[in-house]
Formats: structure tokens, C-alpha cells, sequence
């Protein structure tokens, strides 16, 4: 399919083109600011700049569902909205020239991956983790949004932010170099940072959650376009029951996933933890956790995993404080799988309060609020 074909596809239409200066002059803003953002990664402003620079950008109409920005790799180019002013376009332009420096090609000029897209999974942390990079790179401040009743705080309101705030939670635990690194250099450095912490299984589970929230939110965003359009009485209610489905499934993705995430990861940490100063370091860090989190009403599983972890910090104290730091090798009267023990028990109340909604939800023909963990692992 050429270049105009997959243009009309998408629904863009171009207006005109920038010139060389007005090129440059977003080539260099964008260079600047992500060697200013990151440079523990040893970028180098002048090649940057000097890729962006051989970028075409067009101005162009694009569908009301559309991004800002498009960029096609097919012909090295950046479409922007017309709507949107000259002296935004480079901070618009952030997140599709990182794409532009994650691209690597086969001989035939064929995308191979792009960054942690390997073109078959992946996509959904990808693009979270270009648009965490490109906000960061922005400057962009931290604010209190709320999107399907779930109110988080992000640095990306307007792009991914549910993806954004799932991958903000597992930087959180790994830390933002590999994976950023891994986003830039398109390796496995992320990934066997992630595997070592809480294994390959739970890996897969994230990255396939987090395609399946993309895919989600796409449909959702179509059949709100439709809506929009729409005038027989039947297909609006149809439409709206369709929409109204993809937000409860979106709602309940993001609570399990982000569940996982809190249960593998605060598990693994917390079986690592042997002295008093773990202890005081863990309870800093699980506390902290709140503030990157995301919640709705009824939503608790955080605040039970958090209790019932002070718990069994408190025995680790009281072993601590008699018998002194915790081996490698446990003694008999230490049972170093508590935690996980523990855990899944948060896990099984979970589920049962989880059971009980759902009966709940049959009466009033609702699906419930938040699925559990057991019905996405």
C-alpha cells in the first residue's frame, strides 16, 4: 500500500508542507531537550539533530479521534493537525521523533521493532514509555486527571495516560534507566531487569495487558466517533451500550493490571527485605506507592495489601530485633514464604468481594467495577 493509500486510510489529509527552516526549527527544539533529559544516555545533540532535520512534516486535516502528530516511517515523515499552532509542534513532535530513532529496518527498508515493539507485543509499553519520555522531555507538570473513573496523577493527561500511569507503577520498582534505555536502543536490558524481579510469566502478563488496553481504547474511541454521527434512536442506544461496555472493560484491565503489578513485584521486594534498615526502606517505599497509583470508589486492594504487609513486616521486626539480620538461610523457625502466603490471601479476599459484585451485578443487569486477579492471570 503506498503512502497515499495508507494517508487516505487513516483519514488525513494534507494541506501543505513545512519549509526547510521551520523543519530545523523543531529539529533543534526537540534535539535540545531530550539531551537535556536524558543524559545518562549519552545522546548526541548534533546527530540528533541532524536526523530530524532530513524528516519531512506536513500540515495536514486529521480525523477528530486522531492524535496531534502521526508519524509514517513508510516515508520518513511527520503529519500534524491543523489545528495546532506552529510554536506547539515541536513539543507535539516529541513523541514521533522518538519513534523515528527507535525504528530499525531490515535491507528491504521493513520495520523489524521499534524500541520494546517488536511488532508482534509490545506496542502498549511502547507507547507508553515514548509518550513518559517525551512528557519528561517537555517539562510537562504532574496533575490530577480522571479518565473512566479512575483518578490518577499523571505527567500525560492527553496521551496514554492509563498505559502511562501501568508503566509509570513498573519503573517504580526497576527504575526508569533500563527502560527507557531499552525504548531508545530497542535491547533486552529492560526486560531481563523486569525477569529477574518477578519472572517471565509476569512479563508476558503486563505486556499483553497493556496491548489489550490500546486495543480497548480504540474501539472505545470508534464507537464514540459513531455516536457522534449517529441519529436513528436504535443505533444510538446500541452504540452507547458498545461504548458503555468497552469503558467496564477498560475500568476492570487497569485495576487487575495494576494489581499484578502491586502483588508480584511488593512480594518480591519484601522476601528481599533483612534488616531493619530493609524494613525501614520498604515501608518508605510501599507507602510512597500511593501517590503513583490509580483508584476509584470502591476500590481497596491497596490499602489491604499495604495493612497486611505492615503486618508481616512487624514479625520480621520482632525476628530481627531477637535473632538479629536474616540469613540466606533461613532458620526452621523463620518461614521465609510468608509473604507470598500472605498475599495470596489479599488475593483470595479479593476475589470473593469481587464474586459478591458480580452476583450484585446480575440483579441490576451490571458488570462489576473491578476484576480480580485470579480472572486475568
Amino acid at each position: 500500500m503506498n503512502i497515499n493509500s495508507i494517508l487516505k486510510k487513516e483519514g488525513i489529509t494534507v494541506i501543505s508542507e513545512l519549509n526547510t527552516l521551520e523543519v530545523d526549527i523543531i529539529a533543534k527544539n526537540v534535539s535540545s531537550k531530550l539531551c537535556l533529559a536524558f543524559p545518562e544516555h549519552n545522546l548526541n545533540r548534533s546527530v540528533l539533530f541532524e536526523s530530524f532535520s532530513t524528516l519531512k512534516m506536513f500540515i495536514a486535516n486529521m480525523p477528530d479521534n486522531a492524535d496531534g502528530a502521526k508519524y509514517f516511517s513508510k516515508n520518513n515523515s511527520i503529519y500534524f493537525s491543523e489545528t495546532i499552532p506552529f510554536d506547539n509542534l515541536a513539543d507535539i513532535a516529541m513523541h514521533e521523533c522518538i519513534h523515528f530513532v527507535q525504528e530499525k529496518k531490515d535491507i528491504k527498508g521493513n520495520i523489524i521493532s521499534m524500541g520494546l515493539y517488536d511488532m508482534s507485543s509490545g506496542l502498549g509499553i511502547n507507547e507508553a514509555t515514548v509518550q513518559l519520555m517525551a512528557s519528561e522531555a517537555n517539562m510537562l507538570p504532574i496533575s490530577e486527571e480522571k479518565y473512566f473513573d479512575i483518578s490518577l496523577s499523571t505527567i500525560s493527561p492527553d496521551y496514554y495516560p492509563l498505559e502511562c500511569s501501568l508503566v509509570n507503577q513498573i519503573a517504580y520498582f526497576t527504575g526508569t534507566y533500563p527502560l527507557y534505555h531499552s525504548a531508545l536502543n530497542g535491547n533486552d536490558v529492560f526486560k531481563k531487569t523486569f525477569v529477574t524481579k518477578v519472572g517471565e510469566k509476569t512479563y508476558n502478563k503486563i505486556l499483553k495487558n497493556l496491548d489489550k488496553l490500546l486495543l480497548l481504547e480504540s474501539d472505545l474511541s470508534y464507537f464514540i466517533s459513531q455516536l457522534n454521527n449517529a441519529e436513528k434512536p436504535r443505533e444510538i442506544k446500541l452504540l452507547g451500550e458498545l461504548a458503555a461496555a468497552k469503558k467496564q472493560a477498560i475500568l476492570a484491565l487497569f485495576f487487575a493490571t495494576q494489581n499484578i503489578i502491586m502483588k508480584k513485584f511488593f512480594s518480591a521486594e519484601f522476601n528481599c527485605v533483612k534488616t531493619l534498615n530493609d524494613i525501614r526502606e520498604f515501608k518508605q517505599k510501599i507507602y510512597n506507592f500511593k501517590n503513583v497509583i490509580g483508584t476509584t470508589d470502591g476500590y481497596e486492594f491497596y490499602n489491604r495489601l499495604y495493612r497486611e504487609m505492615m503486618e508481616l513486616l512487624q514479625r520480621k521486626h520482632e525476628y530481627i530485633e531477637n535473632h538479629g539480620d536474616i540469613s540466606l538461610f533461613y532458620p526452621n523457625n523463620y518461614n521465609s514464604s510468608t509473604a507470598l502466603v500472605v498475599v495470596e490471601n489479599t488475593v483470595s479476599a479479593f476475589s470473593f468481594m469481587n464474586i459478591f459484585f458480580k452476583k450484585l451485578g446480575k440483579l441490576f443487569k451490571h458488570k462489576p467495577v473491578i476484576q480480580s486477579i485470579n480472572e486475568v492471570e
